[in-house]
């Protein structure tokens, strides 16, 4: 497992002088040129991100292009509606760490989970826990379509799967992160699995607040701005 792995209790004062270094840099659109990407791992080689994430097809490139550093590559299973078959989801997690995915961000079949087939996600949870062979996972459990028990249930079964981090969101649905759903995903996970923070975060301000309620990884495409804003305040 890479060296991110359990930073879970990030202060705030800890995040205002080196930010970057819980922000996933991200890049999940579907239009993402070789050339884009390239840009990614150049600006994570620069700031020092705590990893790229990317769709499953662009890991190897983005392997290649951060050769030499110690920035991991993360990439999604499941994305981004997680309706995808258990077999499936195993199979694209096989690839991703053949092709070097060191990071695996998996969507949680949300219907089940919402129906109460809790023994199906945790089952998947842990089929993707297995074929990562060691590698971290964090659970995507897009907060936006769950109530607050369901919530507490998938951070549970994704504890009990053996992930890693839990996750609140794709970036793709109806909202994104808030600091409450990370707040309650940290009470309910307690210090042993990480926190991330997803979905529509592009402030350096948003990225204190979820620190703030338990984040200990961010993930945003908006990470220049979030790391030049803090520059800017540690000189105010």
């Amino acid at each position: 497992m890479n060296k991110n792995i359990f930073e879970t209790n990030v202060s705030v004062a800890d995040a205002r002088k080196n930010i970057a270094r819980i922000i996933d840099h991200t890049l999940l659109k579907a239009d993402a040129t070789p050339a884009d990407l390239k840009k990614l791992c150049r600006e994570a080689r620069d700031y020092s991100f705590a990893a790229v994430c990317v769709n499953p097809g662009n890991v190897a490139f983005c392997v290649e292009q951060l050769e030499g550093s110690d920035i991991p590559v993360a990439t999604v299973v499941g994305f981004p509606l997680g309706a995808n078959t258990i077999s499936t989801k195993e199979i694209e997690t096989e690839f991703a760490v053949d092709d070097g995915a060191l990071e695996i961000d998996m969507v949680l079949n949300i219907g089940m989970l919402k129906s109460g087939n809790d023994n199906y996600v945790r089952e998947e949870i842990r089929a993707v826990v297995e074929a990562a062979r060691s590698h971290l996972v964090k659970v995507i459990i897009e907060t936006a379509l769950l109530t607050e028990a369901e919530k507490v249930r998938a951070c549970e079964l994704a504890k009990l799967a053996g992930a890693h981090f839990v996750k609140t969101s794709t970036g793709f649905s109806k909202a994104g992160a808030t600091a409450e759903d990370v707040a309650l995903m940290r009470r309910t996970v307690g210090d042993n699995l990480g926190v991330k923070a997803s979905g529509g975060i592009r402030s350096f301000e948003d990225t204190l607040k979820m620190v703030e309620a338990g984040a200990n990884r961010i993930g945003t495409s908006s990470g220049i701005q979030i790391v030049r804003r803090a520059e800017e305040k540690l000189r105010q």
